[in-house]
């Protein structure tokens, strides 16, 4: 098979953490790997209990070409990945991020992308680059001061030094606004979105995540081929549950394009955007 026709295979391991492999690449998406009843550090004392097993363990991970990290949150980086992942392996980041895994966790390669910057890894015939997106965690300025900074990710595969065959969208922790419009502008048509939703609820009342009318707003926005809804059913924190989503998607007639994907599932996007 031509590296231009290479399929992405997906491998939903929980919460938002995603294994992707593509020709000769593979890459992980917000490593989480608590097990049930632990607990993630989300800052300032709060904590969140985890309801659901990761399908894979970190020890089980095959050797990765990068960590694409969205932010720096318990429940997207824990102690397991911070103790299991190599530290040789690249981390890309918010520069927030990136200082602190470099400084305080002998990551020594993780780099942090500004908005709109971008970055490229290669191995064999294949290569990724890498551009980091906008995201919010919070529209309130008091919240935006207390959260890390968040960013989304466009991941675009290809063979190596060739045209982009596929792309795959990657949301972060954002809410919905209207910034996020310059995606498709910047990007149109790319094959995948995963949008990490849950309509995560702090105390006092403030969601800091999309719920499932928010991320089927942004699928429809997006106008992406395929969605794959993760990060909705894991934590304690989580407020919105996926048939929130699926309803709303099906409202707005999108229904053929959700990516029905369970823990320890694969699905196989090909270029096009067709899943199998």
């Amino acid at each position: 098979m031509a590296a231009c026709d290479d399929p992405l295979d997906v491998h939903f391991i929980g919460n938002a953490t995603v294994l992707l492999r593509h020709g000769d690449l593979t890459l992980l998406t917000d490593p989480n790997f608590l097990h049930r009843g632990e607990r993630a550090h989300l800052g300032y004392g709060l904590v969140s209990r985890r309801l659901t097993e990761p399908a894979l363990d970190v020890a089980e991970l095959p050797p990765l070409d990068a960590v694409v990290l969205s932010h720096l949150h318990g429940d997207h980086w824990d102690r397991r990945a911070r103790r299991g992942l190599d530290r040789s392996v690249p981390v890309v980041t918010t520069p927030h991020a990136a200082r602190h895994l470099r400084t305080w966790q002998g990551y020594g390669r993780a780099g942090g992308l500004r908005t709109w910057e971008s970055c490229t890894f290669a191995r064999g015939r294949s290569q990724v680059r890498i551009t980091a997106l906008p995201g919010r965690h919070a529209l309130r300025p008091v919240l935006s001061c207390l959260l890390p900074p968040v960013m989304g990710s466009m991941l675009e595969f290809g063979p190596r030094g060739g045209p982009v065959a596929l792309r795959v969208y990657l949301s972060g922790d954002t809410l919905l606004y209207d910034g996020l419009d310059e995606i498709a502008r910047r990007f149109p048509g790319a094959e995948l979105a995963v949008l990490h939703l849950g309509g995560t609820r702090l105390p006092g009342g403030f969601v800091v995540t999309m719920d499932g009318v928010q991320g089927a707003e942004l699928a429809r926005r997006l106008g992406y081929r395929r969605v794959l809804p993760v990060h909705h059913d894991d934590y304690s924190v989580f407020r919105s549950p996926l048939d929130d989503f699926l309803a709303e998607a099906g409202r707005l007639g999108l229904r053929d394009r959700i990516v029905h994907c369970a823990r320890g599932q694969h699905a196989r996007v090909e270029p096009r955007g067709r899943v199998s």
